[in-house]
């Protein structure tokens, strides 16, 4: 038994000898300078409407409570304080803690503030 012969893969295709230019597009007129961005919308930067009180965090406490599971807390400030504490106990010595740490921070207390007190 002879088998058939197998089909191409591939296909070739013609190549046309004759080679030109795509059309160009007519230039047009311009009808006005051109833009930057879309209309409407302002080029110069604007002011910030809502300005700040000149506040800013310095202390993070974040405590993780999930439902039937043991409570975790961090107790985090820009002045290098760092802490962390595992089980309800702990946890709510932490908060107290951190609470405690507001009167004592030094980025909190200026020099005229301790002497005032």
């Amino acid at each position: 038994m002879s088998t058939p012969p197998r089909p191409r893969l591939k296909s070739i295709t013609h190549t046309p000898s004759n080679r030109h230019d795509a059309e160009q597009p007519m230039p047009q007129a311009a009808l006005g300078d051109p833009k930057g961005v879309a209309e409407g919308v302002p080029t110069a930067v604007l002011p910030d409407p809502r300005r700040g009180d000149g506040r800013y965090p310095i202390a993070w406490l974040s405590i993780t409570a999930p439902r039937s599971a043991v409570p975790t807390a961090t107790s985090k400030c820009l002045c290098g304080r760092d802490r962390s504490a595992v089980g309800k106990a702990r946890v709510l010595a932490l908060i107290d803690d951190h609470t405690a740490h507001r009167d004592t921070c030094p980025l909190r207390t200026t020099p005229e503030g301790r002497a005032a007190a």
